[in-house]
């Protein structure tokens, strides 16, 4: 699991009421430094990191042993989606996602020709989805069909299954699956 440094030290920053001027002043460093870390532009060194933890104070074992608290969320903005696959395809998490959820939403986007790879994905749970626009082909458990605006997709994710952008425009489908499998 990839822990999110930059907020983590936002969070500790905040319970202190330091600003990231006073805290890159506390450990020398500039206030830069502290905004890109907490942005999740860059990821300090080890060294780095436990100068800045000495300025709040707090070690390292309890830093990566804090789990900062979050407000509730019930309303996300389009900007505010977490992308989470780069590339020819895009998977925008809908709402917040993390560990202890039990379903995961997607915003996809496949460009033209975009496919999930010749290897079929398998994991637990169940999956659905509906085609907003463009077309999908999807291949569950060697049954294939070409989906296009309005059809959708129901199956359990243990069977192998695929997904392939077709035609000359992107293709946009918004899924849903438990387990979370990102």
């Amino acid at each position: 699991m990839e822990v999110d440094i930059g907020g983590r030290l936002r969070a500790l920053r905040g319970e202190r009421n330091l600003s990231q001027r006073e805290l890159a002043r506390r450990v020398g460093l500039p206030n830069s430094t502290i905004s890109l870390i907490e942005s999740g532009r860059t990821n300090p060194t080890i060294g780095a990191l436990k100068r800045i933890l000495d300025g709040l104070p707090i070690g390292l074992a309890e830093f990566f042993a804090y789990e900062p608290q979050t407000p509730r969320r019930f309303f996300f903005e389009a900007s505010e989606l977490k992308e989470i696959g780069k590339g020819r395809i895009s998977y925008r998490q809908i709402g917040a996602g993390g560990v202890g959820r039990a379903l995961q939403m997607l915003d996809e986007t496949y460009a033209p020709g975009a496919d999930t790879g010749r290897t079929p994905l398998s994991h637990s749970g169940e999956e659905v989805g509906l085609v907003l626009s463009g077309r999908l082909e999807v291949t569950v458990d060697g049954q294939r069909k070409i989906l296009g605006p309005g059809d959708a997709y129901a199956f359990e994710s243990h069977l192998p299954h695929r997904f392939r952008a077709r035609g000359e425009t992107p293709c946009r489908v918004v899924s849903a699956c438990t387990p979370p499998s990102f």
